[in-house]
């Protein structure tokens, strides 16, 4: 006999979820949903190349400096 297929994504099952997205496309109208979906996929790409640019070292600059030297 085959497994049920576990649709749980955060602790909801498939009828929240459905419910969910019902809700979702209510709220937003179908024509919109694409331009929605765009600009969230948008959004977490630049998030992730942020992040990825925010990981790299930055190269050091010894003729350019924020920091004043101290003179004694």
């Amino acid at each position: 006999m085959m497994e049920p297929v576990n649709l749980a994504i955060m602790g909801l099952g498939a009828p929240e979820l459905v419910v969910i997205v019902l809700v979702i496309l209510l709220l937003f109208g179908a024509k919109r949903l694409p331009e929605l979906a765009r600009s969230l996929g948008r959004s977490l790409s630049e998030f992730k190349k942020g992040r990825e640019d925010s990981a790299k070292p930055e190269p050091e600059n010894p003729e350019k400096s924020d920091k004043p030297e101290k003179k004694e």
